[in-house]
């Protein structure tokens, strides 16, 4: 969940390292940051965003580790690019952004997150842009490493840079990265594959998927399951750990009113190798039990997580759960508040 909460420059702080401990003080077994971004150039999407691009953020990433570590949790980072959807934090100042191609995203940006008015046509990535960002991916995942981190997480999801080369929409490129299935996956299966080759072996590399997008909440691949069956066997090879899959409710049938979820398609066309996690409306035990029941290996919560830090403790032990109200979390701005610290204090750095 984005919380804009680091430095100016990206570093974590020990406000965040409150924030992501409450979470593991209270049961969960591991953990995803928010999203992280990967290079100077375009991938930043948010002001306050932390990030992973330099050895500094990574020194600054240790106290968020050390802290989720201290209850035998594991950690993430989640690696994302911005793409197009970004809230206004330009590589310059004409707002300049990329994109598989230069298709405006649909909506509005978000106030919470620092975001107004329309998001700017993007620029189409050109090869050397392509690289600089596979490169940033790469570094990024070393500095995770670096930092302590148990894995990384490639945001391939909501319509992030990664994500909007799965688009047929938003992918309109006529090179071997645009087209059928296989062309539009070619790019975030090299970012998988590079990363998962820069890190050790033990370095848990896993990749969000989504059909839907923050932009788009509606947007379904046009091959439907074919395209999900191409998508997840390339990624699942390229060495993906784990496929991260994520719809508003993960419990329901993705293609087609008698088709599988979209985690049941990530198990059945994903390796032996590569674990599937389930998230989406998964807030009560009976619609986290529905989700294993029907093949994911693990589950995560956004919103729910948000209102029970303490969730597996309180199903545990069979209490109730209390209900998210945005107001009390996003708004007017999605930045950590002092109830979400692990003792109730602000320690913001400057």
């Amino acid at each position: 969940m984005t919380r804009v909460s680091a430095t100016a420059d990206g570093r974590a702080t020990e406000e965040m390292a409150q924030y992501y401990a409450k979470f593991a003080n209270g049961g969960f077994s591991f953990v995803i940051t928010e999203g992280v971004y990967t290079d100077d150039e375009y991938s930043k999407g948010y002001l306050n965003q932390p990030g992973l691009v330099t050895a500094q953020h990574a020194d600054a990433w240790t106290q968020v580790v050390d802290a989720v570590h201290d209850s035998d949790t594991a950690i993430f980072a989640q690696l994302m690019h911005s793409g197009a959807q970004n809230q206004g934090i330009p590589r310059s100042n004409n707002q300049e952004t990329i994109a598989p191609s230069a298709v405006q995203p649909d909506g509005e940006k978000a106030e919470a997150y620092g975001g107004s008015g329309t998001y700017p046509v993007p620029k189409k990535a050109t090869q050397d842009d392509l690289a600089t960002a596979r490169e940033g991916f790469v570094t990024a995942a070393k500095n995770a490493h670096n930092a302590g981190f148990d894995g990384v997480e490639l945001h391939a999801a909501n319509g992030y840079f990664l994500n909007e080369f799965l688009s047929k929409s938003l992918n309109q490129r006529e090179d071997e990265y645009g087209g059928k299935p296989a062309n539009r996956v070619r790019y975030p299966a090299e970012v998988v594959s590079a990363v998962a080759e820069a890190v050790p072996e033990n370095f848990v590399v896993g990749v969000r998927i989504s059909q839907t997008m923050v932009t788009d909440y509606d947007y379904e691949w046009p091959e439907g399951e074919d395209a999900a069956a191409v998508f997840f066997k390339e990624l699942s090879a390229a060495g993906a750990d784990y496929i991260h899959t994520t719809e508003r409710d993960a419990t329901a049938s993705t293609f087609g009113a008698d088709g599988p979820t979209l985690a049941e398609a990530a198990v059945e066309y994903s390796t032996d190798h590569t674990a599937v996690i389930a998230n989406g409306s998964l807030g009560t035990p009976e619609a986290a039990r529905k989700a294993l029941n029907r093949g994911a290996d693990l589950l995560t919560l956004g919103t729910s997580a948000l209102a029970n830090p303490d969730w597996p403790t309180r199903v545990a032990e069979g209490d109730e759960l209390a209900q998210f109200d945005r107001a009390q979390f996003l708004k007017p701005e999605a930045s950590i508040s002092n109830h979400e610290l692990l003792d109730g204090t602000s320690a913001t750095e400057d």
